[in-house]
Formats: C-alpha cells, structure tokens, sequence
C-alpha cells in the first residue's frame, strides 16, 4: 500500500495496520525517516535547517513507489508492505516517510525494508528544496545513495 500526502502519520497504527493485511506474520520491520536539523553537505560547513518543501510528480510518484514495493515482493515473500512519503512544507525533526514490511522470517523482513528505502532515496521522483538562515537550495542525490542500491544488483 502507497502513500503519498501532506498529512503526518501515526508509527503506532501503521504497523498494527501492517501485523492485521499480514496475517501471520513472524517479523514486521518498520523504518520512519525524520527531517534533520542540521544538513550536512560535503561542499560546506553544516547547515542548521528551517523547513523542507518537497515536491512529487503526482501519479508518476505513485507508480514508482508501487514498482519499487513489487520489486521487492519479487525478491523476498513479503505478507504484507507499506509505504508512506510526505510531500509539501515540512519543519525540523517532523516525519517525512514511513516503510513497513511484514514477512514469516526477519531477515526478508530487515532486507526487504532495507531494499525499499534505498531505492526510494535514489529512484522515487521526489525533489526537496532546503530552507535555512543562508537562503534555500534544491538537495541534489548522494553517491552514497546510488551506491546503496548497487549493492541490490549484484544477485540479479
């Protein structure tokens, strides 16, 4: 299940949602992302953060996500996975996306969410605009996130 919305969500009744569409399952992983406050760019000093604005591609987003879920259930038998991603003006320390999986055994739980997550950082279209004291900039993608998912291509 995917969303994306403007609304914050409830960790609590996103998993006992996750543990109910599972059915049996043996582990639930759940990952919740937060705004940093304080951005750390290897072009200069850390920045103290005021706000995010992120901005998506409505329906494209949500076909992206739905693949990277699919993905995964290709990979790992999942019962059950969530995924939730908030887009608009968001502050320091507020939620900013939630992954959930459910399977019978932990570790295609762990690496599912794991495999989830990395490819939601470098493939999902989301851009995010960072606003502090010197200005806003657009935050523009890590190595360290395209190497994260190289690391998934190995077995395929």
């Amino acid at each position: 299940m995917i969303s994306v919305q403007e609304q914050d969500f409830n960790i609590g009744l996103e998993h006992e949602n996750l543990r109910v569409r599972a059915g049996d399952p043996g582990a639930i992983v759940t990952f919740s992302g937060l705004v940093r406050e304080i951005y750390d760019t290897s072009e200069s000093a850390s920045d103290v953060v005021s706000g995010l604005f992120l901005e998506h591609y409505p329906g494209m987003t949500e076909r992206c996500l739905e693949d990277i879920v699919k993905q995964a259930a290709k990979r790992w038998p999942l019962l059950a996975a969530r995924i939730i991603h908030r887009v608009g003006e968001l502050g320091p320390k507020e939620q900013i996306v939630f992954v959930g999986t459910a399977s019978a055994h932990r570790h295609a739980a762990f690496e599912s969410a794991m495999f989830i997550m990395d490819y939601l950082k470098s493939q999902a279209p989301f851009w995010k605009k960072q606003k502090s004291e010197d200005g806003s900039q657009w935050i523009v993608s890590r190595a360290s996130d395209a190497a994260a998912i190289k690391k998934w291509d190995l077995g395929s």
